[in-house]
C-alpha cells in the first residue's frame, strides 16, 4: 500500500496521484486538509523523511509569514503548527515500505517506489 498526503487543488500533488495511478500502486489517499495528521502521524514522516520539521513546512502561505516567519521554534513546537494548519505542510508527501518522499521533484517519489 502507497500512501499519498494529497491536495487535490495542487498540481504537483495531482501529477504524483497520477504517476502512481500509471504505476498501478495500491494507493490510500490522505486529504490532509480535510483530516489533519495527527502529531504522531507527522513526526514518523518527519523521521522517515529524514529532515527537521522545519523544512516540512511551506514558507509561501500566508499563515507563515503572519505568525512563524523569523520565529525560533523548537522541532515539537513546528509539529504541532502543522497540526494546527496542516496547509503549512509541504505537499504531496508519499509513503511505502517505511519510506517517504516529497514529490518535489517528483522524481524523488520514484525513487522509493
Amino acid at each position: 500500500m502507497t500512501k499519498i498526503y494529497h491536495n487535490p487543488r495542487c498540481s504537483k500533488s495531482r501529477q504524483t496521484l497520477a504517476l502512481l495511478e500509471e504505476k498501478n500502486e495500491e494507493i490510500e489517499i490522505v486529504e490532509y486538509l480535510k483530516s489533519s495528521p495527527s502529531k504522531t502521524e507527522i513526526t514518523e514522516l518527519v523521521n522517515m523523511l529524514g529532515i527537521p520539521p522545519i523544512e516540512l513546512i511551506r514558507r509561501g502561505e500566508t499563515i507563515y509569514k503572519e505568525h512563524y516567519k523569523g520565529k525560533e521554534l523548537s522541532d515539537s513546537e513546528w509539529i504541532d503548527a502543522m497540526v494546527s494548519n496542516p496547509i503549512l505542510i509541504e505537499r504531496p508527501i508519499v509513503v511505502k515500505n517505511g519510506k517517504a518522499a516529497i514529490g518535489r521533484p517528483i522524481e524523488k517519489v520514484i525513487e522509493i517506489l
